[in-house]
């Protein structure tokens, strides 16, 4: 298990380094100037080459990504152009908002997914299943802003039960927080769960055609007590990945649902930086979230390793 751990670490490390790499020169091409946008089209060339000078954008392109992954490496991710602030000061406060939505998305995925794919493979080929079927194609075909803006019609317009956007903060209390998060949180769960609900179907019915099942249904279980008890966990492995690759998600691809529902998160900060040339909080916050796709899946790479050790030794 060591042997294993330390070999997808060092697969870690060098996915992080291209990662740097990738993320630099993407942003590194996109025209204009900050400077020059921070001070406005009419600004003397003086004065841009000044602030040019202070920004650090007078210097080399190797010489800034060196200075930038040393930042990253003792936690240093510099100053925003934009807020005149230290980006990790913005990163924390934006963080106290994306990583809970991902979290709740992530926990109303598998409340929703487990039941209805267990239900559908429980009863395969019946109105049930047919159903399902339909209802996850549609999950999967809609879009989550189209999943938001019917939800903000039902819910808030028409119902008035939520608010149409907005985040009051935590201080405010964890019920107003959790309560301006929820529709945030249903948009983004309801593809995910249609997916992850589909793969466990898939996965139990494969579990379901093995031997040992028949064998326990032969011993008296029945067929809810054998799938419940011998075929889920056996069909656990591929459905623990995909949880993984959606928490993943859920951190860095709701840039969109952010924007929908005015939520101060990181996939707003991002938008923002980008529209306002602010480069060095795109290049540090799309570091920080491929860091953190990239420990999840690094973990999750663990823990399926751990329930099923064959995975060590593919070979």
């Amino acid at each position: 298990m060591i042997g294993f751990a330390l070999n997808r670490l060092v697969s870690l490390l060098a996915s992080l380094i291209v990662a740097s790499l990738v993320v630099f020169a993407a942003v590194e091409i996109v025209p204009g100037d900050p400077a020059r946008f921070m001070l406005g089209i009419n600004a003397q060339p003086d004065t841009v080459a000044a602030l040019r000078a202070e920004l650090g954008l007078d210097r080399s392109p190797v010489e800034r990504y060196l200075s930038w992954v040393g930042g990253l490496l003792t936690g240093d991710l510099g100053v925003s152009y934009t807020y005149r602030s230290p980006v990790s000061e913005i990163v924390a406060e934006r963080l106290q908002v994306s990583l809970p939505l991902a979290v709740y998305a992530l926990v109303l995925t598998i409340v929703i997914a487990f039941p209805v794919g267990m239900l559908a493979a429980a009863s395969r080929g019946g109105v049930v299943d047919t159903l399902f079927t339909g209802a996850t194609q549609l999950g999967i075909a809609v879009p989550n802003f189209w999943f938001a803006l019917l939800l903000i019609l039902l819910f808030s317009v028409n119902l008035g039960w939520f608010s149409a956007g907005g985040f009051p903060g935590w201080q405010a209390g964890l019920l107003p927080g959790l309560r301006a998060l929820t529709l945030p949180a249903i948009a983004l769960a309801l593809p995910q769960a249609s997916i992850l609900a589909r793969l466990l179907r898939a996965s139990l019915i494969d579990t379901l055609s093995g031997d040992y099942i028949r064998t326990a249904r032969a011993k008296g279980l029945s067929a809810g007590q054998a799938l419940r008890r011998h075929a889920l966990r056996n069909a656990m492995i591929p459905v623990f990945t995909i949880i993984g690759l959606q928490f993943s998600f859920l951190i860095a691809g709701a840039v969109i649902i952010e924007n929908v529902f005015f939520l101060p998160g990181l996939g707003r900060l991002v938008l923002q930086a980008i529209t306002q040339r602010d480069l060095i909080v795109v290049e540090s916050v799309v570091m920080l979230l491929v860091l953190a796709v990239i420990l999840v899946n690094f973990a999750v790479e663990l823990a399926y390793s751990w329930i099923d050790p064959r995975l060590r030794n593919p070979s």
